[in-house]
């Protein structure tokens, strides 16, 4: 057997308990929680409408945007699309969907940070949080975190 196809049967098991692994996030109560939330938010009438007209509040705040802040629009715009963004936290069914979100990928997370550990501590995990802990994401190269 060649080293090539060493490296083809090590990342095929590798690629198969991947697999194995989604297969166990995706029957979790975990995900199950957030596939129902987001099959309410899908189904809701209210929501649904909200959303619309979020996208295009924000469609038009991001066409100010493109101009900055001194766009004659640009404060009209970020407020109307602040009132939409409220008016969508209001609702119980946005609020369920972005919980059980929220729990899902801090699994996904977790797991994704385990995994890049488990080859080196200095690969970096991305997140969905804008404002990481841990500093600006260089590796402590800048020595802000």
């Amino acid at each position: 057997m060649s080293a090539m196809e060493a490296v083809t049967l090590d990342m095929s098991a590798i690629l198969q308990q991947a697999y194995e692994l989604g297969d166990l996030i995706n029957s979790s109560a975990e995900a199950a929680e957030y596939l129902y939330w987001k099959q309410q938010l899908d189904q809701d009438p209210e929501a649904q409408a909200l959303i619309k007209l979020f996208a295009k509040k924000k469609e038009l705040f991001e066409e100010c945007q493109r101009f900055g802040r001194y766009h004659p629009d640009y404060n009209r715009a970020r407020e109307e699309v602040e009132k939409v963004q409220e008016q969508l936290d209001r609702l119980e069914v946005v609020r369920n969907f972005k919980r059980a979100e929220a729990i899902l990928d801090d699994i996904l997370l977790e797991v994704s940070t385990i995994i890049a550990h488990a080859v080196s501590e200095q690969i970096i995990v991305p997140g969905n949080n804008p404002f990481p802990a841990g500093g600006c994401g260089a590796g402590g190269k800048c020595r802000c975190g």
